[in-house]
């Protein structure tokens, strides 16, 4: 079966973290939160919604029919 280059690159890199840590995985997770910690919070902007633009849902197909007049 052929090698991926992109999965043998990144167990390249799991193994030098792994191996960085002593192979413990207490300390790879410690390692793995506090980099994410340092990190920060993430945040997505996202354009405002325009307010009164919004086209009201069509009624659902057979609707009328189930209605009482």
């Amino acid at each position: 079966m052929p090698t991926d280059p992109i999965m043998a690159e990144l167990r390249s890199i799991r193994e030098a973290h792994a191996a960085s840590c002593n192979y413990d995985i207490s300390a790879i997770f410690r390692d793995i939160r506090e980099t994410q910690e340092g990190l920060g919070p993430e945040y997505v902007r996202r354009p405002q919604r325009r307010k009164g633009r919004l086209e009201p849902a069509p009624e659902p197909i057979g609707a009328r029919s189930r209605r009482k007049p």
